[in-house]
């Protein structure tokens, strides 16, 4: 024999174990709250944007389509270059940041603009002066190195990095949604679950619907403590 629930039969499931979803989703919002906000710190991200030109044609001040498609695949290369040790060693020393390229190499992004010979640089550093500086000082030791390597191309920065204001992450509003909603599931999850595994009998109903036997009539309960009662 088939079992079927209703709408209703889960509306009452979950009226009846509501205060599982109120502790599990209250405990989800508040662990995620005190993480998000006491315990990760704050992420705050500079930006820089760096133009890469190719040498212009002799006796010419005209640059052709030729060297616009040159200086674009040197953006693909160059920004290759700006997370090169040399380029990174050389920030942190003017910087003074001990740890040398290991301790900025993962706070770094660099790409390039489709179809242009713009590179844009991203840093991200719990300081938001500290991102600012290292977006900063990125370019002065990355023209450094490229004049050493190829002694012609030019690089010039378009946007100097600013110091952040206000962090990219954790998203604290976020998290604490999100907690919300999978304490709400989970708790869902635990109160089917405790249902499916009860096997009380609780109303004549449920003899029809646990042992499949047809319900004949109900004694009724006679209390003691009534007038002529046994």
């Amino acid at each position: 024999m088939e079992e079927t629930i209703d709408l209703k039969e889960y509306f009452q499931i979950i009226k009846k174990r509501a205060w599982i979803i109120v502790l599990i989703t209250s405990v989800a919002v508040i662990v995620s709250g005190i993480i998000s906000f006491f315990v990760l710190s704050p992420v705050y991200e500079s930006n820089t944007t760096i133009l890469v030109n190719s040498d212009k044609a002799p006796g010419t001040d005209v640059i052709t389509t030729d060297q616009i498609n040159v200086s674009e695949k040197l953006a693909v290369t160059y920004g290759e270059i700006i997370k090169s040790k040399a380029v990174l060693d050389e920030v942190t020393k003017s910087l003074g940041i001990k740890g040398g390229y290991e301790e900025i190499a993962d706070k770094i992004n660099v790409s390039s603009v489709n179809d242009t010979q713009i590179i844009s640089v991203s840093v991200q550093d719990t300081n938001p002066q500290r991102a600012s500086d290292i977006a900063n000082a990125i370019p002065k030791a990355f023209t450094k190195e490229v004049k050493r390597i190829t002694k012609a191309n030019s690089v010039k920065v378009i946007d100097k990095g600013i110091v952040p204001k206000t962090p990219i992450k954790p998203n604290k509003a976020m998290n604490v949604a999100i907690a919300a909603v999978l304490g709400i599931m989970i708790s869902l999850f635990v109160i089917f679950l405790l249902e499916y595994l009860d096997n009380k009998i609780k109303v004549p109903q449920d003899i029809e619907k646990h042992l499949g036997l047809p319900l004949l009539g109900v004694v009724p309960h006679e209390n003691k403590g009534k007038k002529g009662g046994k």
